[in-house]
């Protein structure tokens, strides 16, 4: 067996190393990420324009390239202690398993209701919401974990939350949804009647399993028609990020609590909110030249964002109202096969990982789906968690590299983010085990249809 004397099976922070600061990674970017862009004008977006969608904190917060950190306020701070400081886990199961001389390590966020990270700014964006007076706010949700989260801040705090669920996952997962139902959200699949975009995209492509791109849409319509109301986002954004980065705050503070430096970092990628948060400090000291990293985002080959999208400026949304941001992208009327990693099922990636990328910061990798769930099983089996669907694809590439170790006989030091539980996500793993689940991969030529219709820039 591994020797399990010097390092514990789990760190633990104590509660007063929680990070009394969120980190903001663009400060210490060189090239910062380009401004999200009046649809309109194509100019930057102003604070007072993105004041009509978002709350006017969380504007500030979004637009601030300078400030290193930003103080987390004391009542998120006391919200967060409910569920962090989360473990770092040592799988020592897993590496005997695979007879890799590697270590490897997880960051588990699945500890709480939620069962995801996406909780951690959730409660920051319902508590600005709040702080401004409003009634409510609208979203949209994938694989519910971020519809789940919000709900759960919004009840909290006891704001309306009204969520637009992509229609496949609203089929394939009603108890997610009756999760949102019971912290009082209302849950509409997506696309769907109630709104205007939702008709005309059912209009355009009837049938169709929807995609987070159109519940975004759907969400920002119901949002800015409604007074007291504001559209609050889940990945992508830098204020995400921002936010989600008390993730690589802490695995961080707990490995250098052992001495321990990590040579490679892995993190699923759909939007980025995960990615960016986990690696966030580590990239930092990457961009200071104070240490070096192997970053890698994992995305499934369905929505393959980063490894066959462009960089450009797109619509964040199908509908075609929200601003303009440049990222990789596979055009904003993609739609992806109805995999069952609901949360990566996102046409574009964050514009901060798309510039961290773009300058060669960063790698990225597309797996298949049901080389994801392989994984997913052989880790439930040996560490004792059953993973989301997402996370299994961090899961993959760190078992990938493991093996790869252990080929060469290098003792590299592996962390990957296990961003949630998949205990909502059965009706996928029996698929998988009843050898239903297919591999869709997008061809060439459906792709180059969609980058056809990317927004032409001045």
């Amino acid at each position: 067996m591994a020797d399990t004397t010097k390092i514990p099976y789990k760190i633990y922070l104590e509660e007063s190393e929680m990070p009394q600061s969120w980190y903001n990674v663009r400060a210490d970017m060189k090239n910062k990420p380009a401004p999200l862009l009046n649809p309109g004008t194509h100019q930057p977006m102003t604070a007072e324009e993105l004041g009509g969608v978002f709350c006017e904190e969380l504007v500030q917060q979004e637009l601030d390239n300078e400030t290193r950190f930003i103080e987390i306020p004391q009542e998120i701070r006391d919200f967060y202690k409910m569920y962090r400081p989360s473990p770092l886990v040592r799988a020592y199961c897993l590496e005997e398993k695979l007879q890799t001389p590697a270590k490897i390590y997880y960051k588990f966020e699945g500890n709480n209701t939620s069962g995801s990270h996406k909780l951690n700014s959730a409660i920051a964006q319902a508590y600005y919401a709040k702080k401004q007076g409003l009634k409510g706010v609208t979203t949209e949700t994938g694989a519910g974990q971020w519809g789940t989260a919000l709900s759960m801040a919004c009840a909290y705090l006891g704001l309306d939350c009204k969520v637009y669920m992509v229609k496949v996952s609203y089929e394939q997962k009603p108890f997610r949804r009756e999760v949102m139902r019971t912290y009082g959200a209302s849950v509409v699949p997506s696309p769907s009647e109630t709104t205007q975009i939702g008709r005309k995209i059912l209009a355009e492509h009837p049938g169709t399993t929807g995609s987070l791109g159109c519940a975004i849409s759907e969400a920002v319509e119901v949002a800015v028609s409604n007074p007291g109301y504001r559209y609050v986002l889940g990945s992508v954004l830098n204020q995400v990020l921002l936010h989600q980065s008390v993730i690589g705050l802490e695995t961080k503070a707990a490995l250098d609590k052992y001495g321990i430096k990590p040579d490679m970092i892995i993190g699923c990628a759909g939007g980025g909110s995960n990615l960016g948060g986990l690696i966030s400090p580590f990239m930092g000291e990457k961009l200071r030249g104070e240490a070096d990293y192997q970053i890698i985002a994992v995305e499934p080959a369905s929505c393959p964002s980063f490894t066959r999208g462009v960089y450009a400026y797109d619509f964040c949304d199908t509908g075609m109202v929200c601003p303009l941001a440049k990222m990789y992208t596979l055009g904003c009327d993609f739609i992806p096969a109805p995999n069952h990693a609901g949360g990566l099922r996102y046409h574009g990636m964050s514009p901060v990982l798309s510039q961290l990328y773009a300058d060669g910061l960063m790698e990225a990798r597309a797996v298949p789906q049901t080389a994801v769930f392989e994984a997913a099983e052989q880790f439930a089996r040996v560490e004792g968690i059953l993973p989301a669907p997402e996370s299994s694809h961090a899961i993959r590439v760190a078992i990938d590299e493991a093996l790869k170790c252990k080929e060469t006989g290098e003792e590299k030091t592996i962390v990957f983010g296990l961003t949630g539980t998949g205990y909502f996500d059965m009706v996928a793993y029996e698929k998988f085990h009843d050898g239903k689940m297919d591999d869709y991969i997008p061809t060439d030529e459906e792709l180059t249809i969609y980058r056809a219709k990317l927004p032409k820039m001045d």
